[in-house]
């Protein structure tokens, strides 16, 4: 087997982390896996986390206040990993909040073509079983993602 002629290594410009606000174990695993890859390459990194519409009521959605106390929750996560992020010395942070009723196709749809990560690190959503399958994010974003895609434990 032949050696390569030249190595071309990978760089990464923009490190997108997807932040469940339910799965803080490998949530957090994966944002310090996401800080240290955006660190060492100088990298953008965006975080980002989607309301889920299957987790407010039918009575919940009526009420305007029930729904906005539900986006602010998220934001709140979201703005906190990317308070964090900075704080562990990330000087380009951006923080995104989707909404819709599938996690993946949200972030595949509005946050990956806004942001256009080169990378996408996520966790393995394996401790609390908030969606219907455990782990159906991470498999998603794998299979359809058009950047490569890191699945933390």
């Amino acid at each position: 087997m032949s050696e390569p002629d030249e190595f071309t290594p990978l760089f990464f410009n923009r490190v997108l982390l997807t932040v469940d606000e339910d799965d803080s174990t490998s949530t957090q695993r994966a944002f310090r896996y996401a800080v240290t890859v955006a660190r060492d390459y100088q990298a953008h990194l965006g975080v980002c986390s989607v309301i889920e519409s299957q987790d407010i009521n039918i009575y919940d959605s009526m009420t305007p206040s029930k729904v906005q106390e539900k986006r602010d929750a998220v934001q709140a996560v979201v703005d906190r990993y990317a308070a964090d992020a900075k704080k562990a010395g990330i000087k380009d942070v951006t923080g995104f909040v989707g909404e819709g009723s599938d996690v993946d196709d949200t972030i595949l749809d509005e946050i990956i073509p806004d942001f256009q990560p080169d990378l996408i690190v996520c966790g393995a959503d394996t401790q609390f079983a908030s969606h219907r399958v455990a782990g159906t994010v991470s498999v998603q974003l794998a299979k359809k993602a058009p950047a490569s895609v890191i699945v933390v434990r």
